[in-house]
């Protein structure tokens, strides 16, 4: 048999494994290519890829971040070019195809479809704001800044957000409000749900601490006494007629606009609601909140290494399911309602946080983690680090928030909101 075709059966029945690989990850191949007659090869169309070959003592590694124009990924031929020995001038090397398998980012698969304009209870894709607090005898306060963001799930089917927030912050009596809420998925009209828990609740708390002298006064018996029953009673009096009030006008509200629409029921507005209010004062932070459903919310303090949960991820009978605040009998156990309003003071903190599911999930994982001051610690680095500026006067956190809610965790792909005071 020709030489020559003896080298080229060698090299075409060869073992050359090049396992598929993903766009825009590192890419690693192996081969052995030490076969008699072959005096030198190349590897043609690794530049179409974004990938690169190296010869070794026994063949060649494939490697580099898989990088091709079409980033929707494929298959990509390669040719694998090499000459026998004693070729003859003028003759050209011989050549072997090869394919090369990428799979896409699967984040380049999700589409961002707008929400229409004529969308029922419509609400924009994404919403941010931020609340400056002027510094005080030349002292910085805190600052809030909250971001919400359409999950791709939502996008990818043009449907509408259902998450919301409010922030306010009182000039008057220095009394920040805060108001997370997360509609649930399977409620047709809870993206309204979650609107009006949140700017139902903010507006009683606003009016309830426009004369708040009461109040206050309880804070200040409760901060000098904490085991007195008296001053624990005052100030959990005035906490459920500031705090609890809230959210039953936040269910009641709801309730109303369900029934004056034809056709709907309360659960249809089904959401959750975070909501917190608090103020410094010279003994420390003075910090109310109620919770309903899941999601996570807490003061938490970097130096001391500490976070302080303000209640827990509110599930139902059966694991997996969660209590809203549209449910009746969250209004109806009174005890149970009570242990859903927390107070404290603390001497001071790095930041309240008050998020929905779609952030808690992907970042926590378990309910666990949630309790665990690594895991915030971790938060709270992977925000610095992914270019959230929380420093005072910076108006600019809002957009960097709402960039940073951005980011990738295969499987999780809810709406994501986080309110942050700081």
């Amino acid at each position: 048999m020709d030489e020559r075709l003896i080298i080229k059966n060698a090299v075409d029945t060869a073992t050359i494994t090049l396992p598929n690989g993903r766009v825009g990850e590192q890419y690693k191949a192996e081969n052995d290519f030490s076969i008699d007659g072959v005096e030198d090869f190349e590897i043609v169309g690794l530049d179409a890829v974004g990938l690169v070959y190296e010869k070794t003592e026994n063949g060649f590694v494939i490697s580099g971040t898989a990088q091709p124009e079409d980033i929707k990924g494929g298959d990509f031929p390669l040719t694998l070019r090499y000459k026998p020995k004693r070729l003859l001038e003028g003759e050209e090397w011989l050549e072997r195809k090869l394919t090369l398998i990428l799979n896409p980012d699967p984040r380049t698969l999700w589409k961002d479809i707008p929400t229409s304009r004529d969308t029922e209870y419509f609400k924009e894709d994404s919403q941010m704001q931020y609340v400056k607090v002027p510094e005080k005898d030349g002292v910085p306060r805190k600052d809030i800044v909250a971001a919400s963001k359409r999950g791709r799930s939502h996008a990818h089917e043009g449907k509408p957000r259902d998450d919301h927030f409010l922030l306010h912050y009182c000039k008057e009596t220095e009394w920040y409000i805060i108001a997370v809420a997360d509609g649930a998925g399977s409620a047709k009209y809870s993206r309204e749900g979650s609107r009006i828990a949140c700017e139902t609740s903010v507006a009683h708390c606003k009016e309830a601490l426009t004369s708040s002298s009461e109040f206050e006064n309880a804070i200040r018996l409760f901060a000098d006494n904490s085991e007195s029953k008296e001053a624990r009673k005052l100030v959990g009096d005035k906490i459920y007629s500031i705090v609890g009030n809230a959210a039953l006008k936040a269910h009641n509200a709801i309730k109303k606009e369900a029934e004056r629409k034809d056709g709907a029921k309360l659960k249809d507005y089904a959401t959750t609601l975070l909501l917190a209010i608090c103020k410094r004062f010279e003994y420390g932070w003075a910090v109310a909140s109620f919770w309903v459903g899941d999601g996570a919310m807490c003061v938490y303090d970097a130096e001391k290494h500490t976070a302080d949960m303000l209640g827990m991820p509110d599930e139902g009978e059966f694991a997996g399911q969660t209590r809203f605040l549209t449910m009746p009998e969250i209004f109806t156990d009174s005890t149970a309602f009570y242990q859903r309003l927390r107070f404290r003071i603390y001497p001071d903190f790095t930041a309240l946080m008050l998020m929905t599911d779609g952030v808690s999930d992907p970042k926590f994982e378990t309910d666990a983690n949630l309790q665990n001051p690594e895991k915030w610690d971790a938060l709270w680095k992977d925000l610095i680090d992914n270019g959230v500026e929380l420093t005072d006067d910076n108006e600019k956190s809002q957009e960097q928030l709402l960039e940073w809610l951005d980011f990738w965790d295969r499987g999780n792909h809810d709406d994501r909101t986080i309110a942050i005071l700081y």
